[in-house]
């Protein structure tokens, strides 16, 4: 997708849970300037500093604190606005975050998307939804190939078991409910992101952010965990993608991967090596493994399906995506007023302005 195919947008009701968080944030922005007129529908930012706030999003679109699990107040919302396109983000997203917490991991993760589902089972409005889930979904093997879309469902530890459930979820609300409808609604099942603004606790480009603005050496917990990174924009060009063609065209709804090409899927420690050669000023990282929860060592998707589908490549590499992340860290710290000036020159410069 370019910026003239963002021009779909244009004047477009989108409606999109998880707004205030990370990647709910850039998409956010990316469809503001592309004319559409956003709800977002969120729990308050998730991390202080937020990228939310930072960036003043709320000023342009309509922004409503709401829990997921609230069906009643998600409903009056979808009654008042009448989506057309709607996009699912909202989620307790961190794996160790769900050790501490499952119940409430599978009552954001599940009867979120139960509540999403029904809603937008109850809006004609609405002519495309998109669930974005995980690639943790799937009973990892530790596989050296990548998974494909009709791989068997079951994440291992809490959050990626509910998100395997929240595409059980949609499973079947699309054969009992959607098939019947003028709607067209995937799930895309996205890796590993990073990019500028991302301040989550337990994610490793974060934690080298916030190791390099101190001065101090960046701690790795698992450096021969492989993974499949991604910038930020790439998911979300898909998931618009996605949104958009399935709108125009029904049979294109589908479930999705969404990750980079294999040349990216890298090891923690690789990533890191990036990192700080790309940071520089001398700093390093140490392997200090703090004996955790359980979390896979290797996982890698099969995205031939999107790309066939839709003709989608990625944009940036590992290396660019890196570049970028530095670039906006280190921008922030001079002039931290000029964050959505940031976002904005990022986001043109990959949608090709």
């Amino acid at each position: 997708m370019n910026r003239n195919d963002l021009q779909f947008y244009n004047e477009k009701r989108v409606l999109i849970t998880g707004h205030t968080g990370f990647k709910g944030s850039w998409l956010s922005q990316i469809l503001v300037l592309a004319g559409a007129q956003v709800i977002g529908y969120s729990l308050e930012p998730p991390t202080v500093p937020s990228l939310f706030n930072e960036a003043r999003i709320a000023d342009r679109i309509t922004h409503v604190i709401g829990d997921i699990r609230d069906r009643k107040k998600l409903m009056e919302i979808f009654t008042q606005y009448q989506p057309e396109i709607v996009f699912h983000l909202a989620a307790q997203p961190i794996v160790r975050e769900s050790y501490k917490d499952p119940v409430g991991t599978y009552e954001t993760n599940v009867m979120g998307t139960v509540n999403i589902c029904e809603a937008v089972r109850q809006t004609p409005s609405v002519k495309s939804f998109l669930n974005v889930t995980t690639d943790k979904v799937y009973k990892n093997n530790e596989w050296c190939w990548g998974y494909r879309e009709d791989e068997p469902l079951d994440g291992y530890d809490p959050y990626s078991n509910s998100k395997s459930c929240s595409e059980l979820v949609t499973h079947s609300y699309i054969n009992s409910f959607y098939k019947d409808m003028d709607v067209a609604v995937s799930t895309a099942r996205a890796g590993n992101v990073i990019g500028g603004g991302d301040y989550a606790p337990d994610r490793i480009i974060p934690d080298c952010v916030r190791a390099a603005e101190k001065g101090e050496d960046i701690v790795v917990r698992n450096p021969y965990s492989t993974r499949p990174y991604q910038h930020v924009l790439e998911p979300l060009n898909v998931y618009l993608t996605i949104a958009k063609e399935q709108y125009l065209d029904h049979s294109k709804a589908g479930f999705y991967n969404v990750g980079p090409d294999e040349s990216d899927c890298v090891t923690t420690g690789d990533i890191v090596d990036k990192f700080c050669n790309v940071w520089g000023d001398g700093i390093k990282w140490v392997n200090k493994h703090d004996g955790g929860p359980h979390e896979a060592n290797f996982l890698k998707l099969d995205c031939s399906l999107v790309k066939q589908t839709f003709g989608w490549k990625p944009v940036w590499n590992i290396d660019k995506a890196i570049e970028m992340v530095v670039k906006f860290s280190k921008r922030r710290l001079s002039e931290p007023e000029a964050i959505t000036d940031e976002m904005n020159s990022e986001i043109r410069e990959f949608f090709g302005e």
